[in-house]
């Protein structure tokens, strides 16, 4: 049986400060993209990444928030 898990950022995001900051997994479900989508957005400048060490990327909660209120044209 496969079970289907929700990560604990994504299920609370809107929980979260703007401040906070999200890895790819998150992204990808909160804007309903693949990895490879979003890496496009950010070539594209749509995105903006922050290095939390050399090997991981983050997002930005609030950047996050803003792209989505600009598709949705709030």
């Amino acid at each position: 049986m496969i079970e289907n898990t929700i990560n604990p950022a994504l299920s609370n995001f809107s929980q979260l400060p703007n401040e906070a900051q999200v890895r790819l997994p998150v992204v990808k479900g909160i804007l309903s993209v693949s990895g490879a989508t979003v890496w496009r957005m950010v070539r594209a400048g749509k995105l903006k990444t922050y290095k939390l060490t050399e090997r991981t990327t983050t997002f930005n909660v609030g950047e996050l928030r803003a792209l989505l209120a600009d598709k949705a044209g709030v």
